[in-house]
């Protein structure tokens, strides 16, 4: 049964990341079918009527550069699949409010330069900081274990949240992160977590653990008390009463 549900998860995971996925290539295409410049509908910020990018901009890509597309697609496969599989209770509100939050960070703290933002790369951002600083709070191993693997797959998206390319939204990505890292410790609590220990579980239940550190201390008190007792030496004490011999007097009176 157990192994069922985890294929059930696992299979619902990878369908969920690959709809996100087959939307935002399908947008791509439409771009080219309807001849309509897209990036129009993306994040400008300070503007009121770009306010509509924090909706749309995710699935919306560069026309002219295929990369942007490619670079940002087996990211997202992976990630959104790792949120689902791993925080399935909580991944859709992370990912929505992820999604919402991030654009709207965005929109009100980038540069007023007339530029629209637009790309799945915040959202990328999001769920990676999301994923590893979800397995640092929550203090659990295997959770651990995939904030390991994000840092060594994704580590290098670091870089991204400098201004080092013009064409490169790092307010996109910085946004990204700090929301991730905020959504992170707000949903420190919900979803998977680390099993209890016995005595936590009688903690949380007011029941007192008993003080095995004062039962260790007067066991070995007792211990050492029975040593020393073995150790002492027995002393006899002899009583000697000497025999009086009688008088010669009192013998011939006899």
């Amino acid at each position: 049964m157990i192994r069922n549900e985890q294929n059930t998860n696992g299979t619902s995971a990878i369908l969920i990341a690959l709809l996100f996925l087959m939307i935002m290539w399908l947008v791509y295409w439409a771009e080219f079918i309807f001849h309509f410049d897209f990036y129009q509908l993306g994040v400008r910020p300070g503007n009121v009527n770009g306010l509509y990018g924090v909706i749309f901009m995710p699935f919306i890509h560069a026309k002219n550069d295929i990369y942007h597309i490619v670079n940002n697609s087996l990211p997202l496969l992976f990630l959104s699949m790792s949120l689902f599989y791993f925080y399935r209770s909580i991944a859709w509100i992370v990912f929505v409010s992820g999604w919402i939050f991030s654009g709207l960070l965005l929109w009100l703290f980038a540069a007023e330069n007339g530029s629209a933002h637009i790309g799945m790369s915040g959202i990328i951002y999001m769920l990676a900081f999301f994923l590893f600083f979800s397995g640092v709070f929550r203090k659990y191993k295997p959770l651990q274990a995939i904030s390991l693997f994000i840092a060594f797959l994704y580590g290098s998206m670091i870089w991204g949240l400098f201004p080092l390319h013009v064409k490169v939204s790092w307010e996109g990505h910085l946004s990204g992160a700090f929301v991730g890292i905020v959504l992170a410790f707000l949903f420190r609590k919900r979803g998977p977590q680390r099993p209890l220990y016995q005595y936590e579980i009688e903690r949380n239940m007011g029941i007192e653990p008993p003080d095995l550190e004062g039962i260790y201390e007067a066991r070995l008190e007792e211990y050492k008390l029975q040593q020393q007792q073995a150790e002492q030496p027995i002393v006899l004490h002899y009583h000697f009463i000497p025999k009086v011999k009688p008088h010669p007097d009192e013998e011939t009176s006899r």
